[in-house]
């Protein structure tokens, strides 16, 4: 049996609930940010084992997280506002990952992949991390090791359902400067 071509049609963006007329269209300032940051989110790699391999995996042509709205990996902090951190963090790294994460511009947002940098994974020793909440605040989290292409793409769906629900005002919120204080970072 040989594979069957298959027709793809493409998602299409469903419009933020507003008022529809003919040649017009409003909707709320909050939507509409929304609706273009979660289509333009311009993650950060920051790889350091196996999880690095299986996030090449996703962004090669198989899976093409392209297709998400990710398609400019941002090597500059300055330039990112989603940090991905893969693989087995040591406790001398700690630092340079707390600065990267403070260089990014606000609004920000951090994905943890993988069991290492999620919590040590199987690595229970003096010289790693368990687990990269312990120094910068984690939005997802995305089990497994590795953990597959699929659970990447999953993982970068719930940060674009994070991104587009976020108020404006969000970052200016009390609780929000409670969780900076509660990092150190202000």
């Amino acid at each position: 049996m040989g594979a069957e071509n298959k027709i793809v049609k493409p998602n299409v963006e469903i419009a933020p609930p507003g008022y529809e007329g003919p040649g017009f269209f409003a909707t709320t300032l909050d939507k509409a940010v929304g609706m273009a940051r979660k289509n333009s989110i311009w993650p950060l790699p920051f790889a350091t084992s196996c999880c690095g391999i299986e996030f090449m995996a996703t962004m090669a042509s198989h899976y093409d997280l392209g297709r998400f709205g990710s398609e400019r990996l941002s090597f500059s902090p300055r330039q990112a506002d989603l940090l991905m951190v893969m693989g087995t963090i040591a406790k001398k790294m700690g630092p340079i990952l707390r600065q990267v994460y403070e260089q990014m511009a606000e609004p920000k947002w951090v994905l943890s992949m993988g069991a290492c940098a999620s919590s040590g994974g199987i690595f229970d020793t003096y010289s790693v991390l368990q687990g990269i909440d312990r120094i910068i605040p984690v939005d997802v989290y995305i089990p497994g090791c590795p953990p597959r292409p699929e659970q990447v793409i999953d993982g970068l769906l719930q940060i674009q359902k994070l991104v587009e629900n976020e108020s404006l005002r969000r970052r200016s919120s009390p609780e929000y400067k409670a969780l900076q204080m509660k990092y150190g970072l202000e």
